[in-house]
């Protein structure tokens, strides 16, 4: 029996719904053995309206989980929440000696609820010593408005313009999600490998318990990648398994619902159309 070895490189999420949490469910999920290295250890304060606390690891501790995980020979790479600069510098690095060709980028700039960058400087951090490593970057709008330094993104124009400065920036291939927040019948995310626009589309389900869909969907990217999918194949499974997964979230607690991630498994996929513009 052989079976794929995937990595997130991220932070972990207490609740246990986003950051690594989510990444080795959605990795079970698909079939691959998943491994981690923490960067942050995310908490929330129910006695504060569920306000987060970051805490980040010592670099060398993080440096040592990246070469326990790497000497196994990882078929993909995913990071998520990386919190500083030279956190961010450690694991482009690291990705870059590995010579793994699979690596997502998930490039997490705020907590769920938080409307901040964490650190203004990842940004650029992000740009310099990941994007050009990335075969897949997956951010949501306000993350492709930051990284293409366009803002606000509102259309679907906004986002095709968007999607080509990321992919100037050295990302083989860019799907920015459009998610609740871009106006639009359809839950819509746009995939642009360089050449083409397609367009990605379900019903949007009118739920709060979205928690985590963002981690899942670039681990379900990762998986399949790892897996020998392309990459056109990766992302169009990975929506409709992040779609099930937010059509039957639930509740946690007062403060948060994560997805469910098994499922498609259990109830299988929504229908998800596509078309290039």
């Amino acid at each position: 029996m052989s079976i794929k070895k995937t990595l997130t490189i991220a932070g972990s999420d207490t609740s246990g719904g986003a950051g690594i949490q989510a990444d080795l469910k959605a990795f079970q999920e698909h079939g691959t053995y998943g491994m981690t290295a923490l960067t942050v250890v995310v908490t929330m304060d129910p006695d504060n309206g569920w306000s987060h606390g970051v805490y980040s690891l010592p670099t060398d501790v993080l440096k040592s989980q990246i070469k326990t995980a790497l000497s196994t020979g990882v078929d993909a790479i995913k990071t998520g929440m990386l919190s500083t600069e030279e956190i961010i510098e450690i694991a482009g690095k690291a990705i870059q000696e590995a010579g793994v060709a699979n690596v997502v980028i998930d490039p997490v700039m705020v907590c769920k609820g938080e409307d901040e960058v964490l650190n203004p400087g990842t940004v650029d951090a992000m740009i310099e010593h990941l994007l050009p490593h990335a075969k897949v970057v997956t951010p949501n709008l306000f993350e492709a408005g930051q990284l293409s330094g366009l803002g606000a993104l509102k259309t679907i124009e906004d986002m095709k313009a968007a999607a080509e400065k990321i992919h100037e920036l050295g990302a083989q291939n860019v799907i920015i999600k459009g998610g609740k927040q871009l106006k639009h019948e359809k839950a819509v995310d746009l995939f642009y490998n360089g050449d083409t626009f397609t367009l990605l589309e379900t019903e949007k389900t009118p739920t709060t318990y979205n928690h985590g869909a963002g981690c899942t969907f670039a681990a379900s990217i990762t998986a399949n990648l790892a897996n020998g999918m392309t990459v056109e194949d990766a992302v169009f499974e990975a929506k409709e398994f992040v779609s099930a997964a937010i059509k039957n979230g639930w509740k946690l607690n007062d403060y948060v619902g994560p997805v469910l991630h098994g499922a498609k498994s259990i109830h299988g996929a929504p229908t998800v159309t596509t078309s290039q513009i």
